[in-house]
């Protein structure tokens, strides 16, 4: 290697040690993705509320559910009275989960919902209807609580706060526990902006129990936990009083899902052990196992003589599409050409000269040699041959050539 590749190769590298570490002391951007999971500690989380549900409910026994609603409450201690909280920017409850979820809440359970959304046979069952205030660009709302015992009058959310509202409610059965304002942008300039006031928290009762729904989860979330907004998840959860919570944190928009075609095998302890052992296991075998060994000397065979197999397959192929005809020319012309270059006899014309000179010079008789120019003459000018003129003409030519040995 010259000096100037040497010069080349120690820029490229410093080149890619300065964007490695570029890369490390570069702060990382913040994730802004809704999450919602009790382990995730990002914005839109829920890693501070679950670490304060133990300081909100001192008394109650907190179980994190990490599969179905439908496998929970269809295996639960149906004896006990408890609270099912479900908090994420989207809930979808199939037919058997909304049903499992009726059943519960009539037996006397409650029922706990912050979600964005809602529909289904869930929300067909409780009569209500939500809608979301779309806009251009992201902006301030304002949350109040109806309960005149609560100190804070409102709370703002400036970011991730879509102003989402019930827009229909089963009157007989629900009661407004909060309400959400936002302005309503005018694309007009006659028209002024409108400040709307909209119920986005109801106490729904259904059977023996209720239905408590809020449509703004990130007040729940880290972002709004720990600043002066707070108050509001704790009070919009101190209206839950069993002694018993689930905290679902399988429906969940920041749940770790594996997509590998190996995700049972993740999945299994035992499994997922003997994966990586087996992984490990390769990985030292090729660094003990990769160096320099002896080539292994490679046998090599002889070159057969194949000319006999090819005159076999050849025959065969002949014999196999019965082309008797073109298997007699090539027979008589392969004979001729043997007269010629071992004889020197000139085949052009096959006459009583030739026959005298062929015989002469082979050591067959004349009637013998006769005989076999006579039938190859008539092959000649036989237009199609039958199978029986190719085993004449082979033993004539085979009994001919026997003086070629002698």
């Amino acid at each position: 290697m010259g000096k100037r590749s040497k010069i080349i190769l120690g820029l490229l590298i410093a080149v890619l040690i300065g964007i490695i570490a570029t890369e490390i002391v570069r702060p990382k951007p913040i994730n802004w993705r809704p999450s919602f999971t009790s382990s995730s500690k990002i914005p839109f989380g829920c890693y501070v509320l679950y670490q304060e549900l133990p300081t909100l409910f001192p008394d109650s026994k907190i179980e994190t559910v990490e599969e179905s609603i439908y496998n929970v409450l269809t295996t639960r201690d149906s004896s006990k009275i408890s609270t099912y909280i479900a908090i994420n920017n989207m809930l979808s409850f199939d037919t058997q989960e909304s049903k499992q979820l009726l059943n519960y809440v009539a037996k006397g359970n409650q029922v706990f919902i912050a979600a964005n959304n809602l529909y289904g046979m869930l929300a067909d069952t409780l009569n209500i209807e939500m809608e979301r205030y779309y806009d251009f660009k992201e902006d301030t709302a304002s949350v109040s609580l109806t309960n005149t015992r609560f100190k804070t009058a409102q709370f703002r959310f400036e970011r991730g706060a879509d102003p989402v509202y019930f827009t229909s409610v089963d009157t007989l059965n629900t009661e407004i526990l909060g309400h959400i304002s936002f302005t309503e942008k005018s694309f007009l300039p006659t028209e002024m902006d409108t400040l709307k006031s909209k119920p986005n928290f109801i106490k729904t009762a259904f059977g023996n129990g209720h239905f408590y729904i809020n449509t703004l989860p990130a007040g729940f979330s880290n972002y709004y936990l720990l600043n002066r907004s707070s108050n509001y998840s704790a009070q919009s959860l101190s209206y839950l009083t069993n002694d018993y919570l689930y905290w679902d944190d399988y429906k969940k928009s920041g749940r770790k899902i594996i997509t590998s075609p190996m995700r049972f095998v993740l999945n299994q302890p035992a499994l997922k052990w003997a994966y990586y052992l087996t992984i490990f296991a390769l990985l030292l075998f090729v660094i003990f196992k990769a160096k320099r060994e002896q080539r292994i000397i490679p046998i090599v065979s002889p070159l057969e003589n194949s000319s006999v197999e090819f005159a076999r397959t050849v025959g065969t192929l002949y014999h196999q599409n019965k082309d008797y005809t073109n298997l007699n020319h090539q027979k008589i012309n392969y004979f001729l050409s043997f007269i010629r270059n071992r004889y020197f006899v000139n085949t052009a014309i096959l006459d009583d000269a030739f026959i005298r000179t062929l015989a002469n010079k082979s050591g067959n008789s004349i009637n013998d040699t006769k005989t076999l120019v006579t039938l190859i003459l008539n092959l000649k000018n036989k237009p199609i041959h039958t199978e029986q003129d190719t085993v004449t003409l082979s033993k004539k030519i085979n009994a001919f050539k026997k003086s070629y040995g002698r």
